[in-house]
């Protein structure tokens, strides 16, 4: 299903919001690392790239788009899928305002805390409106030290008030089968939610050229016209800012979309610097049932692209750059909830591009964050924790299905080595597969983490 966000208001109404009176002793609060202006609420990046006159890369991570209030749900069924029957389910679900329990950060918020609790410093660049779902995420960004930079370009007071400015809402449906469904009101709808954008602002600007990173994935184009996102490609290019894209579902739909969607992700897949798939996204857009092979072919139709991610769910993950190809299984672990796992992963991935570990470790580490983040129970503030990362490294389970790794290789035919960690197996070679014991692995990944958590504390103080 591919999941569009848009602005939804339960009651049909805008909620209670709270608009700060301007008075001329009034100053702008400062919400740790968000400050919150009195007559147009706008957040700005303190921290970084646009306040701050030092050198170098600010953040570590710039999400762009994709923030939203997720409001997670237990329902006896699934959205149906007629259009007319699927509107009926959106105004029940919308008839009153629901209970703040079931709010939770949703969309790129879920990557950015998952970063920063294993040490990365991040910041959204988005839109929250001035309501009490946008005051809720702003609370949370608070609290995990993720900074945001608005997208706005100086919108007219009057505006704000407009229900095109406001908090966007997605409902994250489970039945009693943990099957989960996504709905928003702009399963109706083909413009994007802020459609009032109509360029980069300076600041975002700013803020990409000042980061190590710009992740992107799908759903941003359900917010931001291609044209803009463009630009923020453009920008991260020019500013040699490395560049994570993710399409998710909306890849395929994206590339069989109008003129400017196939535009954009045709560039993010040729200029990105690390682009990461599900196993059946990648066959989708290559049509090969490979996931070697598949990426092997996405790798070549980059002209930045170092690393392919191929994400196998608790099977494992493989990376393929142009000089390796690895493998590793994912953790055994009591399943709660998946949502998250893709954004908490990534996360891991991120942190390893940045300290510059081999293809390895880097896999290991994201297959334990995205398994610490199934552990529990809905994603944002319930992503992985780095105590949880660091117990399933200590004690690794791997889910490890020899058969399964023995075929995908097999089935490749190119003779090149292939890396794969198995904890049946200590370092040697059978063929091409060269082993590498998850234990010796796990010993170079550790003290990785530690320092982390020491960076953590001390930015903390």
């Amino acid at each position: 299903m591919v999941l569009l966000r848009l602005p939804l208001y339960p009651g049909g109404g805008v909620g209670n919001l709270d608009f700060r009176p301007h008075t001329s002793d009034f100053r702008p609060k400062p919400r740790g690392s968000i400050l919150i202006l009195p007559e147009r609420r706008r957040v700005v990046y303190l921290h970084g790239g646009v306040e701050r006159k030092a050198r170098g890369r600010s953040a570590d991570v710039a999400t762009l788009g994709n923030l939203c209030v997720d409001v997670l749900l237990s329902v006896p069924s699934l959205p149906p899928v007629d259009k007319k029957e699927r509107m009926e389910y959106m105004e029940k679900l919308s008839a009153s305002p629901p209970n703040k329990k079931y709010w939770e950060a949703g969309g790129n918020f879920n990557l950015a805390i998952a970063a920063a609790r294993i040490g990365l410093h991040c910041v959204a660049l988005g839109h929250v409106g001035d309501d009490i779902y946008g005051n809720f995420l702003l609370d949370v960004l608070d609290e995990e030290g993720i900074d945001m930079v608005s997208m706005d370009e100086d919108p007219d007071s009057s505006q704000l008030h407009s229900a095109l400015y406001q908090t966007l809402i997605c409902w994250v449906l489970v039945d009693p089968f943990q099957r989960h469904g996504f709905c928003s009101v702009s399963d109706f709808s083909r413009e994007p939610a802020f459609s009032w954008m109509t360029k980069l602002s300076n600041s975002v600007k700013k803020t990409i050229e000042r980061s190590k990173i710009l992740f992107c994935n799908g759903y941003v184009f359900d917010e931001i016209s291609p044209k803009i996102i463009i630009s923020a490609l453009d920008c991260a290019v020019e500013s040699e800012t490395a560049i994570f894209f993710d399409p998710g579902p909306r890849g395929w739909t994206l590339l069989n979309g109008d003129p400017e969607e196939q535009r954009a992700i045709v560039r993010f897949l040729k200029f990105s610097d690390v682009i990461l798939f599900t196993s059946e996204e990648a066959e989708a857009l290559t049509g090969m049932g490979n996931p070697i092979k598949a990426g092997k072919e996405l790798l070549k139709s980059g002209v930045r692209v170092k690393w392919v991610i191929i994400k196998m769910g608790s099977k494992g993950s493989i990376s393929i750059t142009k000089s390796a190809i690895s493998g590793a299984p994912g953790f055994k672990v009591r399943v709660l909830d998946t949502v998250g796992c893709g954004d908490s992963f990534t996360a891991a991935i991120a942190f390893s591009f940045l300290r510059k570990m081999d293809q390895v470790n880097a896999i290991i580490l994201a297959n334990s964050v995205g398994a610490a983040t199934a552990t529990g129970s809905g994603a944002g503030r319930n992503v992985a924790t780095l105590e949880k990362i660091v117990q399933l490294l200590r004690f690794p389970n791997l889910n490890e299905d020899v058969e399964l790794w023995k075929s995908l290789i097999e089935e490749y035919s190119e003779q090149e080595e292939i890396v794969l960690v198995s904890k049946y197996i200590v370092n040697g070679s059978a063929g091409r597969i060269v082993y590498v014991s998850i234990d010796e692995a796990v010993l170079q990944l550790l003290p990785q983490l530690e320092a982390a958590s020491e960076k953590k504390k001390s930015m903390s103080y």
